[in-house]
């Protein structure tokens, strides 16, 4: 039997190491597509250096695009790969453009899916990622779970119980494993910060699209750099925005190109508090325990809220908020249920036990 997963963009990559690992254990064959989706070195190559993640059987090198343009040369590639390959299951990760399009490939063609971190709802139909999860989890077979109100969000919209298990948080086996590796005074060092320091990672459209929306940000890091410097790894989208509305202007804001995963994760390590609008940091920082401001008016991981760090900020609420991180006053609750670092070798057990069942075995 063949495994074909698809990653496509940054969050993809740590959440599909640890399951690739464990099936490659398992002596299962698999195929590997980067479909291109986040194509600069800063924000894919490196993960597969860093991560020991195979080197992909073929990249897709889509590129960006509107998300019409991206989706249907995703679609493209993949039905072409699906045909060639026949796999006997596409496993696809997280949100992004590159996870729906495989699961439509994948659906039409008739190949079972798995949809890693399924169930996961923000009920905020403005967001491109909350249309991919649903329609992502419409068409899988096997939905596999991080926390256990994904499971409830699922059960609400009628999905078979069968179908729905509940396996942990590959991206916490991935930071779990390279703990060791991440070095805090290194980066300090590195970017000439203070011992105290804030890391920011702006990227939503919502955020960064709109420039009075934009600026309004702005303003407000301005405002948060006068309590401690911020460092800001700044992604492509929305840059340009930015950065004309003079995000590095505050001479204690020090705006830096993408990280690599274990130079961000070190930065985040060593970090008083992060501001994000970022999923996948909202559930780093509560496995590190660092307090996380998330500049979104919804989570679609509340779980980190009640079992983490985090809390949900507006322009408004944000510098108060910030206040009682840096002065110690947030309580971290406890760890989420099976965010233990074997996420990646529960999925390969399921993943396998259904291949054996649709297979006869």
């Amino acid at each position: 039997m063949t495994l074909l997963h698809i990653t496509g963009a940054r969050p993809n990559f740590p959440k599909a190491a640890p399951v690739i690992a464990a099936l490659a254990r398992m002596g299962v064959r698999q195929r590997l597509v980067h479909t291109g989706q986040h194509y600069d070195d800063r924000m894919s190559e490196v993960f597969f250096r860093e991560l020991d993640l195979p080197r992909p059987d073929i990249n897709l090198g889509v590129g960006s695009g509107s998300h019409a343009q991206q989706t249907a040369a995703i679609l493209v590639g993949l039905e072409e790969e699906m045909l060639t390959t026949r796999p006997e299951m596409v496993v696809v990760y997280g949100d992004v453009n590159s996870t729906l399009a495989a699961a439509v490939a994948a659906s039409k063609l008739g190949i079972p899916i798995a949809h890693v971190e399924a169930g996961l709802r923000s009920f905020d139909m403005s967001m491109p990622e909350e249309i991919n999860r649903i329609v992502t989890d419409r068409l899988s077979d096997l939905l596999l779970c991080t926390s256990p109100d994904a499971i409830a969000h699922l059960a609400r919209e009628g999905v078979d119980p069968e179908r729905i298990h509940l396996v942990g948080n590959p991206m916490i086996d991935t930071l779990l494993a390279n703990l060791d590796r991440l070095d805090p005074e290194r980066m300090q060092a590195r970017l000439q910060l203070p011992d105290t320091y804030i890391v920011a990672t702006l990227h939503r459209p919502g955020n960064v699209d709109d420039p009075e929306t934009a600026g309004e940000l702005v303003a407000l890091l301005h405002s948060a750099a006068s309590r401690a410097d911020i460092v800001l790894p700044l992604h492509p989208r929305g840059r340009a925005v930015l950065e004309a509305l003079g995000l590095d202007d505050h001479p204690r804001v020090h705006v830096v190109e993408p990280l690599g995963y274990l130079d961000f994760m070190s930065l985040v390590r060593g970090a008083q508090a992060v501001i994000t609008d970022s999923g996948g940091v909202q559930e780093e920082t509560t496995m590190l325990g660092i307090p996380c401001l998330t500049l979104r008016p919804n989570t679609e991981r509340p779980i980190t809220i009640t079992h983490g760090t985090n809390r949900l900020a507006t322009p408004a609420t944000l510098l108060s908020l910030l206040d009682d991180a840096l002065s110690g006053d947030v309580d971290v609750e406890r760890r989420p249920p099976l965010w233990d670092g074997h996420a990646g070798e529960r999925i390969a057990n399921i993943v396998l036990d259904e291949l054996r069942g649709r297979d006869g075995r």
